[in-house]
């Protein structure tokens, strides 16, 4: 958070890079597809500026040099790659469905906003991010884990981020489209890696009740 709060915030941005032409971290030599998405979605929600070292990412290319380096094998320094870039494997769409809820939330356009919810499991990771005028709420979780279902508790900073604590409020994750009905602070997060390792979630304040429907007396 020394990005976001320190005073070198205003002149020291940060940049994330899930890889780069020189380096192929071992967490995505070894993890598979979600390890890809999982380190997809932290530099994109985590930094308002982030790249990716783009054919070799979609196309989730994992073969270092040798083991124990960080080096990608045939790398692109040294001869030109032909590649598939229509595989089935691919995960642009996965990429484009997270750039287009980084342009629809301002939450996630900014880095200052940035605040860290304690998790009671060290593999989950959950952060928040907002509008100045509490429009716009990103709740972001993600599964280290690239394995395992992990799941705990959150502590959500209600306060800071300007919600109620004794108002229900609704969080719709816009990767998959699930919604949740939060209450309180603390609130239950699961992320199997098989399916999505992590929730970009949206908060939504207004929470409908029978109050809203004709046939409420």
């Amino acid at each position: 958070t020394e990005l976001a709060h320190d005073p070198s915030r205003d002149y020291f941005r940060p940049n994330a890079w899930p890889n780069t032409p020189d380096i192929l971290p071992e967490y995505l030599q070894v993890g598979g597809r979600p390890a890809f998405m999982a380190r997809l979605v932290l530099a994109a929600t985590l930094c308002a500026n982030y790249g990716i070292y783009g054919p070799a990412f979609e196309l989730q290319e994992n073969q270092p040099r040798a083991p124990g380096t960080e080096e990608y094998l045939d790398s692109e320094k040294y001869q030109i790659r032909q590649r598939d870039l229509a595989a089935p494997h691919s995960l642009a769409g996965f990429i484009g469905r997270v750039n287009r809820i980084r342009h629809e939330n301002p939450a996630l356009q900014e880095n200052w906003s940035l605040r860290f919810c304690p998790v009671d499991n060290d593999a989950l990771l959950c952060y928040a991010k907002s509008t100045d005028d509490g429009s716009n709420i990103v709740i972001t979780a993600v599964n280290l884990d690239p394995y395992h279902v992990q799941s705990g508790w959150a502590e959500i900073p209600l306060e800071a981020l300007g919600i109620d604590p004794s108002l229900p409020y609704q969080v719709h994750d816009l990767l998959s489209g699930q919604r949740f009905l939060w209450n309180g602070s603390r609130n239950f997060l699961q992320l199997d890696p098989a399916h999505s390792p992590a929730h970009i979630m949206v908060v939504r304040r207004r929470v409908r009740t029978e109050r809203d429907f004709d046939y409420f007396l």
